[in-house]
């Protein structure tokens, strides 16, 4: 029998929830020649019927979206309300992508005293998109959605802690190949000579491994990595109950495991004990933990055991640097599932784990500061620089204090997702990766310029050039 991947259910994990065939690393060549195969098809299709095709895609993942949902609530943990969020924002991509596609991927032609040009965005061939469990659906899509248009095709290799309902909703889009496997699994497709782009969401240490196996083989990369996110409250800030809710699940949606999440919150010294007080009166009434499938739960459990260990390891580490952990919820009584009670840490100092690294959990460091220079320049001492967001009554000054951090998405009297626009492009800076999704930069990472050009000096009628001469004309 060949091997599968099999998925229990973290909130139950005596629950087999479904399972998916390994590929072995010796099949991915058959895989990515199929997708060859397919591209030298797909590129033809002329772009409105490809655009067309990712609208009807939507229109079935909608229809759907109830039975995914669960299915999706079932293996990954996330409650179900936001697997069906997912999934609405999802179809959503898909249209924005079918309506503003043509603004990217239509070429253009220039004829004039310079000569003749025109330049058309082509697609790179297959793609390989390789993807994570704590947001599968949405962030193959941020890949499949732009690729499909551009008339690549795609290689897609989800995560083996979320594989079941990503592979059905692949199912609903043209020119896809799904693959299983672990790390050799995806060596062999990012390696793969036929692989002509790589687009990669997840963690650091995958990111190197991939980045190292394409850099050999000279093949472009997207890599969206981790990030330690600060959230930085001026002042000035004022938050009123809602907003301190939306603050609680900024950091504890999908149990703190999410790329973006705020995971450092710096508060002025002179406000802490208020903001204290209201943040954990915000807690209490929006975090409800236990059964994802449970239409009150806001946050399930995390992902798998080693999870809860490492993060176990981690409040160990912060008690003995002298934190205190403040619950912020009671912990569900359902059974041995992978939960963990959210928890806000005080006193820690700037080195500590919980502080410098990606916690990756419902665990928070609340730190105090006496300038915002201060807080500035702490909120930059990271290796990372994915996302960041500034709290201010002055969205002026907001705005000129997030000049000043080193994110590539600085969000505004939010964080999270309730910050993304479809309009804006998300991506990190320094080793949190390069490369955007969403917008029109996420469009055009699926594409290459590719021109042809006729110099006005020799059209026929042109006067020539000497033959070691440096053009002198200015467009």
């Amino acid at each position: 029998m060949s091997p599968r991947v099999i998925r229990e259910n973290p909130a139950r994990p005596a629950e087999i929830v479904g399972s998916v065939p390994v590929c072995p690393p010796a099949a991915v060549d058959l895989v990515v020649a199929q997708a060859h195969r397919d591209f030298l098809e797909w590129s033809r299709v002329p772009l409105p019927d490809r655009l067309a095709a990712l609208g009807a895609a939507a229109d079935a993942l909608e229809a759907r979206a109830g039975e995914l949902a669960a299915l999706l609530a079932r293996e990954s943990g996330k409650p179900i309300v936001d697997c069906r969020g997912e999934i609405g924002f999802a179809a959503l991509y898909l249209r924005w992508v079918r309506d503003n596609a043509p603004a990217v991927l239509t070429g253009s032609e220039v004829r004039d005293g310079l000569g003749r040009l025109t330049t058309t965005p082509a697609p790179f061939g297959v793609v390989a998109a390789i993807t994570p469990w704590n947001a599968p659906i949405i962030l193959a899509v941020l890949k499949l959605g732009p690729a499909l248009a551009a008339g690549n095709t795609v290689v897609l290799k989800p995560s083996p802690f979320a594989p079941l309902a990503i592979t059905a909703v692949a199912a609903l889009l043209p020119g896809i190949q799904v693959i299983h496997g672990g790390p050799d699994t995806v060596t062999a497709l990012v390696a793969h000579p036929l692989v002509a782009k790589v687009a990669f969401t997840g963690g650091e240490a995958a990111g190197r491994s991939i980045a190292a196996a394409a850099g050999a083989a000279l093949t472009p990369v997207t890599l969206e990595l981790g990030g330690n996110d600060p959230a930085l409250f001026l002042h000035d800030f004022a938050l009123t109950p809602d907003d301190y809710e939306r603050l609680v699940l900024a950091s504890f949606a999908t149990a703190g495991q999410v790329c973006m999440a705020a995971k450092r919150l710096y508060v002025p010294r002179t406000r802490r004990d208020e903001f204290l007080d209201s943040y954990l009166a915000a807690a209490q009434r929006i975090l409800v933990v236990g059964d994802p499938l449970d239409e009150r739960v806001t946050m399930g459990p995390l992902v798998n055991r080693a999870a809860v260990e490492r993060l176990t390891d981690l409040i160990a580490d912060s008690r003995r640097r002298g934190g205190r952990m403040i619950p912020l919820a009671a912990a569900p009584d359902i059974g041995p599932g992978y939960f963990l009670t959210p928890a806000l840490a005080l006193d820690l100092p700037d080195d500590a784990a919980l502080v410098t690294g990606e916690q990756f959990g419902p665990l928070v460091p609340l730190l105090t500061y006496d300038s915002e220079d201060e807080a500035v320049l702490r909120a930059n001492d990271s290796d990372l620089g994915l996302a960041a967001s500034v709290w201010s009554a002055d969205e002026d000054r907001a705005f000129a204090v997030a000049a000043d951090l080193q994110a590539g998405f600085t969000f505004v009297n939010t964080h999270n997702r309730t910050g993304m626009s479809l309009r804006a492009p998300f991506g990190g800076t320094k080793r949190s990766g390069f490369g955007r999704e969403y917008a029109h930069e996420g469009l055009r990472e699926y594409v290459q310029p590719t021109v042809i050009h006729a110099p006005a000096a020799f059209r026929p009628g042109g006067p020539g050039m000497p033959a070691r001469a440096y053009p002198t004309h200015r467009a």
